[in-house]
């Protein structure tokens, strides 16, 4: 959520120049950024040190990184994101960068001075061992995701101008998020396993994404239809990515008992068309025949080629083409996939193939 509100920011600052406003707005610059995780690293590899037997200095990512945009001369925003926990060591050290001084200083007495386009950014999970002087230096604001919710990020990904559908159609969907999705995440909450653990606005984002994908983009239904028609489509897509966007990421034997309650929670629903063939995560919405359609309508078959080498061959099954068309749903949105599972269940080779 972090990574996709600075992304937000620094798309929206550098459209803002290309369209002609910074002639009246200074601030509107094209922006560039570094990214690092300072926890990632030791000091010495952040700050730069010397080698002990040379006595040769050598800049670290943090020193090289301020270095670089230095020596950048351009009107251009250039943000340094450290992106990882806030530590007391590595912070500490920055108390002359985050002051009014803006000087980096070095342990071999160098001093870089910091102009007024470059900005350090923080980017932190909690500030559990952030000193107060350091929290008031960065402007730090956090916010607990139990008291913020997932409402407001909906809320804005619902108001998105890009979305070409009725005002009719945007109330449906919301009511439809509004209604079934606090349910879903307390019943995982109290009785089902995460595979890893996740935060209900990551889970809820999960289902927005997922909607986004197969309704505005290519191939997506026609919004401006006769609404009762398209409602029941839409309710039937929203039932798929409830399912997986909040249940993809329970343990495999939990899978069973999260259908049957996906699918009693939204029996009083009628506009919903489940499939009786199967389980939600059995099957996908086939958009030209509005309905849901079992995985084995499009897993291909297996054809063996002898030029590939053994262990790169995969044979299609169930499982490898409907995480491979989640994958594929994601990543046509730009947005990041991470594939869990123990070792030798086809996760590599499945984000290779595609």
């Amino acid at each position: 959520k972090q990574w996709y509100q600075r992304r937000v920011r620094a798309d929206s600052l550098t459209k803002l120049y290309e369209e002609g406003h910074g002639k009246k707005v200074a601030d509107y610059r094209p922006v560039r950024t570094k990214v690092l995780n300072p926890k990632a690293v030791t000091m010495g590899e952040l700050y730069g040190e010397f080698n002990l037997l040379t006595m040769e200095w050598k800049d670290g990512l943090l020193a090289t990184a301020v270095r670089e945009t230095v020596q950048d001369t351009t009107d251009d925003h250039k943000w340094i994101i450290n992106d990882g926990p806030v530590d007391a060591l590595w912070i500490e050290n920055m108390n002359t960068v985050l002051d009014d001084n803006k000087m980096l200083c070095l342990a071999n007495s160098e001093r870089i001075k910091l102009n007024n386009t470059i900005h350090m950014v923080f980017e932190v999970q909690d500030l559990a061992v952030a000193s107060p002087a350091t929290v008031s230096r960065c402007g730090m604001v956090y916010i607990d995701e139990k008291e913020l919710g997932w409402r407001p990020m909906l809320e804005t990904w619902v108001s998105n101008e890009d979305f070409k559908w009725k005002q009719e159609t945007r109330e449906y969907v919301w009511n439809m998020f509004n209604t079934y999705v606090d349910p879903c995440l307390k019943y995982v909450q109290k009785n089902l396993v995460e595979a890893m653990p996740q935060v209900p606005v990551s889970k809820v984002q999960t289902v927005a994404l997922l909607f986004e994908s197969m309704v505005f983009t290519t191939g997506g239904p026609d919004l401006q239809s006769d609404p009762l028609r398209l409602h029941c489509l839409l309710a039937t897509i929203f039932a798929w990515c409830l399912t997986w966007g909040i249940g993809g990421n329970l343990e495999e034997n939990c899978n069973d008992k999260f259908d049957s309650f996906v699918k009693d929670l939204l029996s009083d629903c009628p506009d919903v068309k489940l499939s009786n063939a199967g389980d939600v995560y059995s099957c996908y919405v086939d958009m030209g025949r509005k309905m849901m359609e079992s995985w084995e309508k499009i897993t291909p078959n297996f054809k063996y080629e002898t030029e590939i080498p053994y262990f790169d061959l995969m044979v299609p099954t169930i499982d490898t083409t409907r995480f491979g068309y989640l994958m594929e749903k994601l990543l046509s949105l730009n947005r990041p996939v991470l594939f869990t599972g123990p070792t030798g269940v086809g996760k590599s080779v499945i984000a290779k193939q595609k």
